[in-house]
């Protein structure tokens, strides 16, 4: 192998003429006059005109995508069956009282009670009064003999 004889590997890419020279006449294929015909061209996404003309909803920042409702707090039946004795009416101010919840910020909050899922078993006879309960709750307690009040 000599200095002379060696050949590239790739050929040499073919220069696209611009203007009245080479093959092409005058706007070399580019169509007309302006951006789209310089190079180096970019274009506006067409997206981006849409999202701007869209009204913004003011003040809820990166949040916006967060649901607006409160969501309640959650109550397993194994605590309220800790807590609680037989006859005995379970409600907010009970639930407080017993140490079972906190108040969110002092505030009164809404209160859902729920059963772990699996074959648990609720054996206190228990009136609730005034809270939102699961369907499978509902039934290990009024299985148990209590009753359920809904708000």
């Amino acid at each position: 192998m000599q200095l002379h004889t060696i050949k590239r590997k790739t050929e040499n890419k073919k220069k696209v003429s611009v203007g009245r020279g080479g093959k092409r006449g005058k706007t070399a294929g580019r169509g007309t006059k302006g951006q789209r015909a310089r190079s180096g061209r970019k274009i506006r996404p067409e997206i981006r005109d849409t999202i701007k003309r869209l009204p913004k909803l003011r003040g809820r920042g990166k949040n916006s995508n967060l649901s607006i409702q409160v969501k309640p707090i959650v109550v397993k039946l194994s605590s309220i069956e800790k807590a609680f004795e037989n006859g005995a009416t379970v409600n907010q101010v009970s639930l407080t009282e017993k140490g079972v919840i906190s108040l969110y910020k002092g505030r009164d909050s809404r209160i859902k009670i729920l059963s772990s899922g699996k074959e648990e078993v609720f054996s206190k006879k228990i009136d609730v009064v005034g809270l939102s309960v699961s369907a499978g709750a509902k039934t290990l307690i009024e299985k148990a003999g209590g009753t359920v009040k809904a708000a």
